[in-house]
């Protein structure tokens, strides 16, 4: 970070550290705990606690660095130079320690990177070769859900007769999982030969990609008059398997025209609490992103806007070649990445991400 950086970084710690204090005040009124708002500040204060903790270590070593550089500059007795340039020198690798940690929280605490995730994922051009797509990144997700200890449940599901998913919604839960996955939202394509064509030529195929923080009920409140829900008879097998209920939900938030609608359960009330699981994660990602469009922020900063329209990734089957667009990053890796082993592409947009924040750090101070 240049000296600019760190300046601006500096006060938005300072402002972190007296925010702390307002915090742990309202804490520790004895009315507190009955409040609607408690949770959230207990959560507040939480994220603020590990950064200004962090911070505190790092102006701990800073002095005795210093110290130690007067000890340098002062000293007449070799012996007490060369171990004081020992200290230094130790001191600054935990000096730069402490600060990647920092910054690192700092830039964490900001974007609800601990949360769980729901994805939604939806066949775009290409028909049934764009649905078959779609079920190949589902499985790609879930196997990488699965590769770091995450718990992956599909929350609702429109399948084709040939295996494919015109729409498929998958809450993935687990620590970090926004933070892995955010920037997995866009278009992606592929670009293969699909098994209903004769000629073997190559065709362009895409899916869209949503990955949304999964909201809780202190996020937001939702009004229950602001609400339609509807109840109807879900579609599926027919015969002896037909539903003879009306158990499948779909939920209008008025306000707003959101609909979600979920029939994957047999029974109304878990499709119920899928769909509002669904449906206040939609209406907070809106909120975040009206915020931040207001403060001038691009709240994926450089990597890209989130957009599903917006064209990310290419998995070229031909040539085992998978093209991340946002960061001019190429592997050929394709069978691996398809497989879960998605580390090295989200990794380097992480870092991207991260270098970008830094720089406009500035701006946000």
């Amino acid at each position: 970070m240049n000296s600019q950086i760190d300046k601006d970084l500096e006060k938005k710690l300072e402002s972190m550290k007296s925010r702390l204090k307002e915090v742990e005040s309202i804490l520790s009124d004895p009315k507190a705990a009955s409040s609607p708002g408690y949770p959230g500040f207990v959560k507040e204060h939480g994220r603020l606690k590990r950064v200004v903790d962090k911070y505190n270590q790092l102006k701990a070593v800073t002095k005795e660095k210093l110290d130690a550089e007067v000890v340098m500059e002062t000293e007449t007795d070799q012996e007490m130079i060369d171990l004081a340039r020992e200290e230094v020198e130790s001191l600054t690798a935990e000096e730069r320690r402490l600060s990647e940690a920092l910054l690192d929280a700092v830039l964490s605490g900001e974007e609800d990177e601990d949360r769980n995730v729901i994805m939604e994922i939806r066949a775009g051009t290409g028909g049934d070769e764009a649905c078959l797509f779609a079920a190949d990144l589902f499985r790609m997700y879930t196997k990488y859900a699965e590769s770091r200890g995450w718990k992956s449940e599909v929350m609702s599901g429109n399948q084709t007769d040939l295996g494919g998913f015109k729409e498929v919604i998958v809450g993935i839960s687990g620590n970090g999982a926004f933070g892995r996955l955010r920037f997995e939202s866009g278009t992606h394509r592929v670009q293969r030969v699909p098994d209903t064509e004769a000629s073997g030529r190559i065709h362009t195929s895409a899916a869209t990609v949503a990955v949304l923080p999964e909201a809780e009920d202190i996020d937001l409140e939702i009004k229950q008059e602001d609400l339609r829900v509807d109840t109807y008879r879900s579609s599926g097998p027919g015969g002896q398997h037909a539903n003879k209920t009306s158990s499948a939900v779909r939920i209008t938030h008025e306000p707003t025209g959101t609909v979600v609608s979920c029939e994957d359960e047999k029974s109304q009330h878990k499709n119920k609490a899928r769909a509002m699981r669904i449906l206040r994660s939609r209406l907070y990602d809106s909120m975040k992103r009206k915020q931040d469009e207001e403060r001038g922020q691009a709240r994926r900063s450089q990597i890209g806007s989130g957009d599903r329209s917006e064209k990310i990734r290419t998995y070229n089957y031909p040539q085992s070649r998978v093209s991340d667009h946002r960061i001019n990053l190429t592997l050929y890796e394709l069978d691996g990445i398809m497989e879960g082993n998605l580390d090295k592409i989200i990794d380097a947009l992480r870092d991207r991400h991260r270098q970008a924040r830094v720089a406009a750090l500035a701006d946000s101070c």
